[in-house]
């Protein structure tokens, strides 16, 4: 028993010395987490403001994508880190709250990354400087708002402002002028006054943007009604129809079959003579019930079964004048209704006058690039709009989407909340001031937890100045003059000036929604690192 005594413990020092060993794990997956994070902030950085780099992004087929839209370059990018893939998930979760502040959000991340991982050197614990943050934040969206001025959504001159401040940052920005007037037409179109609210509802999913290859982003227009991005089927049929009838269907107009493979043996002409006899009794049934409902403009889901539409169908159409669009997606299916006023028809026997809708103009436009259907002045139809984005090839047409995307978020959150802030910077800057003089009074760790917050948030600023091409340390110097002030609480970064100026008197302006969501999301994703201290791989 004696002997055994000693290897016991052995063992437990062994055991303790293990444990000792263990304790530099948490901080060096800490430290792991917050490079690889500030890496994806740092390869979007200069993407930022009105003078932001654009990114070239080759996809595996050889596909090319140029933008400066941070969600975009986030969601292309290969990321393999654990922790690199929260920010892309940050700037995703913004591009879904907001629309707007992709590159801002992701931005501000990296620099309380950057902040944290001073404080985590001057040995602070991790969960001090999480509730410090989170303290920092909560008096950073109090002066974000005191700053923000009310919108009355009628006022179109305000939303303008809003839509133009978001399109000057994007590849695009030249045709602001062009891009933001559809945007607030399309946003106000859609929009429903919340009753006894404040604000408004708005769906994105009722604008509905169709690329077309061809012109220049000047051609770009602004639809009431409905767009249908190809031609119709007809050989000789119409093209042009007023005071139309619509109808909506849901079944094929072509030789029905059966769900499984079959084979048809046919032994004699006599037979075969007698199918195709059937076949075209068939059609010809569909047809006449068509014509009997007045019906002269036919729009058909896409089937994935069979043909939707036969030759001989397109043939007796043609006969009887109907124009046919075929292969309706069956995702588009609900905005076309909404459009129209119309229900789809499931059946033939529900093919009847009451269900068919009046259009004021169906025509179908001929382009050197392919033709596409348009149809205008629908007496029963929802709140939707389209529009239809043109441009000189594939990259510029995607991107000129993407922007008025970007332009349509920013308006619709002025719609949710109607406030706006001036830009170029000057929220965060005020912000900044504001931490800085609480941070004196602040005790313990909060002192340097605020004070890192607000040196974190000039990352903004600084970043506008540098992409510029200004001294990033003489403008934020001068800023944070401005602020500490406080005669210009609207006092930005004027890239366009190369100084310090009134943003307000700029009209540059961005919803208070993308400036108090970017800081609150930046925020949550730092701490939810900040808390992580070990990363385990699961058994396949």
């Amino acid at each position: 028993m004696n002997k055994m005594a000693p290897k016991a413990g052995g063992d437990s020092a062994k055991v303790n010395s293990a444990v000792y060993k263990d304790k530099s794990k948490p901080t060096d997956i800490r430290l792991s987490n917050i490079n690889a994070a500030k890496a994806v902030s740092d390869a979007i950085r200069t993407s930022l403001g009105p003078r932001g780099m654009d990114k070239m992004i080759q996809a595996a087929n050889g596909e090319v994508t140029i933008t400066n839209d941070g969600a975009t370059i986030l969601k292309q990018m290969c990321v393999i880190h654990p922790a690199a893939k929260m920010l892309v998930e940050l700037s995703r979760a913004q591009d879904i709250e907001a629309g707007d502040g992709t590159t801002s959000v992701v931005v501000i991340a990296g620099a309380l990354l950057d902040a944290a991982e001073k404080l985590l050197q001057k040995g602070i614990h991790p969960t001090v400087i999480s509730d410090g943050f989170q303290k920092a934040l909560k008096m950073a969206l109090q002066v974000v708002e005191s700053m923000s001025t009310p919108v009355d959504l009628s006022n179109e001159d305000a939303l303008l402002k809003a839509a133009a401040t978001s399109l000057n940052s994007k590849v695009v920005s030249q045709h602001s002028t062009i891009l933001a007037p559809i945007a607030v037409q399309a946003i106000r179109s859609v929009m429903e006054p919340i009753p006894g609210g404040v604000g408004a509802r708005v769906d994105l999913r009722d604008v509905k943007v169709i690329e077309r290859i061809g012109g220049t982003v000047e051609d770009t227009e602004l639809v009431q009604g409905l767009v249908i991005a190809h031609r119709s089927a007809n050989v000789n049929g119409p093209h042009r129809i007023e005071k139309a009838k619509v109808g909506l269907i849901q079944f094929c107009i072509s030789p029905p079959k059966t769900d499984m493979d079959h084979n048809v043996i046919v032994s004699d002409y006599a037979a075969m003579d007698r199918v195709l006899k059937e076949e075209r009794q068939y059609i010809l049934n569909i047809v006449k019930q068509i014509k009997k409902a007045g019906c002269n403009v036919l729009l058909v889901q896409k089937s994935i079964l069979r043909d939707a539409l036969s030759d001989l169908a397109v043939h007796f159409l043609d006969k009887i004048k109907t124009m046919v669009i075929k292969d309706i997606e069956r995702e588009d299916i609900e905005f076309v209704c909404k459009t129209l006023g119309c229900r789809p028809i499931a059946s033939l026997d529900h093919f009847t006058a009451e269900n068919l809708v009046n259009v004021d103009l169906v025509e179908e436009i001929n382009e050197p690039l392919g033709k596409y259907i348009k149809m205008t002045g629908c007496s029963n139809g929802g709140r939707t709009v389209s529009v239809v984005v043109r441009g000189t090839s594939g990259a510029v047409t995607a991107e000129a989407a993407r922007s008025l995307h970007d332009a349509l978020c920013a308006v619709r959150c002025v719609a949710r909340r109607p406030a706006l802030l001036p830009g170029g910077g000057a929220p965060e800057a005020a912000a900044a001031a504001e931490l800085t003089r609480a941070a004196l009074a602040a005790p313990g760790a909060d002192h340097y937890c605020l004070r890192a917050y607000a040196d974190a948030l000039e990352v903004i600023p600084s970043t506008l100045a540098e992409n510029a091409g200004l001294n990033p340390i003489e403008t934020v110097t001068e800023l944070r003059a401005a602020h500490a002030t406080g005669s210009a609480s609207g006092a930005g970064v004027n890239v366009r000036r190369g100084r310090v100026t009134d943003m307000r008197h700029e009209h540059v302006l961005q919803p208070l929604h993308v400036t108090a969501s970017a800081l609150a999301l930046a925020t949550e994703t730092v701490r939810a690192i900040l808390k992580i201290d070990d990363i385990i791989n699961t058994i396949n």
